[in-house]
């Protein structure tokens, strides 16, 4: 069927604020849970404990993750290639099969993901809502698109020859991920790469672990095979250098900072010993977007929008406003309406669904 954006929950009709509300009463039940690595079929506890707290409720504990190293970071490389072996054989339509029931878990345990994005991202409960839409959407796409490129496909018909391509998958991949989209980018890097035959180790934000964590249930729940996907906590410093590094790395799908892409560009160009292959690299790095209006715009949808874009979390998306173009001639006027509207805006913890929640941390903060 041709694709469709799932549809985004109108919190304008009170029961679905009463569905939320539920929703966050009964994750507030499982919070500060523990929660291992995860390396094909082992769960390991390591003994060492990532603490991920609510922004917006700093003394409010939503788990605690266990913390990996390089020697994780190796085991997880070794059960991805050992999973890669056998799932890359398996038929085009039942990965897609795979990704689809991804879709469908997504769908039942909707609000409940979206309340622990509200917990652990601080996301309110429209943003929350748009994550694991947007989570679900990654799933439905990269499935549809996956069957395609299945088979043989035509090449240059050259006389006299009868030639095709057939596309292989690459092998075992890191997916390194942000913190501002824990379950929609996060999903949307992990079954791309799956979906047509590769297997991956996921390193996630320090700052939202646990979401990740609830991405490998609903995997698990959708049936995939251990070893498809390799859930590996740590610090950045401690273990992303080596995933990158790694000679046993054959994909990075990275989505963050300026910095921190060109970093891993720089370091995935080095061949290391052992290392058979150029590494493939695919970065997603900020944006610095503007909004530009004219002197035709209807001033008060501008100025909707502009608060929107670079208010809404926080403005911590790189799709959000931080620059604001106005011709002359309406210049001050709009900047009125935007002003009257940001003084308007409620501020709060994100379970209270305000406008504005908190910054996902103390450096975002400073």
């Amino acid at each position: 069927m041709p694709f469709t954006n799932e549809a985004l929950t109108d919190f304008s009709a009170p029961e679905n604020i009463k569905k939320y509300q539920a929703a966050l009463d009964h994750v507030r039940t499982h919070l500060d849970a523990e929660y291992p690595l995860i390396i094909g079929d082992d769960r390991i506890v390591t003994g060492r404990w990532l603490t991920s707290v609510n922004p917006g409720r700093v003394g409010e504990t939503v788990g605690r993750a266990a913390m990996g190293n390089s020697t994780h970071i190796d085991q997880a490389l070794g059960a991805a290639w050992e999973r890669f072996a056998r799932w890359r054989r398996r038929p085009a339509d039942e990965r897609v099969g795979f990704v689809r029931s991804l879709a469908d878990v997504m769908r039942r345990r909707r609000f409940e993901l979206a309340a622990w994005m509200t917990f652990e991202a601080g996301k309110n409960f429209a943003e929350a809502d748009a994550d694991v839409a947007e989570a679900i959407d990654f799933c439905e796409y990269y499935a549809e698109q996956a069957l395609p490129l299945a088979g043989e496909r035509p090449t240059y018909p050259y006389p006299g020859e009868n030639n095709t391509v057939v596309l292989v998958p690459l092998g075992a991949g890191a997916v390194i991920s942000p913190w501002n989209f824990p379950l929609a980018i996060f999903t949307g890097m992990a079954v791309g790469p799956a979906v047509v035959g590769n297997t991956v180790v996921l390193k996630p934000s320090p700052d939202t672990p646990i979401v990740a964590h609830k991405f490998m249930e609903c995997a698990a729940e959708a049936g995939f095979p251990p070893g498809v996907f390799n859930l590996v906590v740590g610090a950045d410093d401690e273990i992303g250098d080596h995933l990158v590094d790694h000679p046993r790395t054959r994909f990075i799908n990275f989505t963050g900072s300026l910095a921190t892409g060109v970093r891993i560009n720089q370091r995935a160009a080095v061949v290391h010993p052992g290392q058979r292959w150029i590494k493939k690299v695919q970065l997603e790095m900020g944006g610095k977007d503007a909004l530009i209006v004219d002197g035709t715009a209807d001033l008060d949808y501008a100025a909707r929008e502009a608060v929107a874009s670079g208010y809404g979390f926080g403005g911590q998306k790189c799709s959000a406003m931080s620059r604001l173009i106005a011709v002359d001639s309406i210049h001050d006027a709009l900047l009125e309406r935007v002003a009257d509207l940001v003084e308007d805006l409620t501020v709060g913890p994100a379970d209270e669904n305000p406008d504005y929640s908190a910054l996902i941390n103390e450096k975002a903060r400073a």
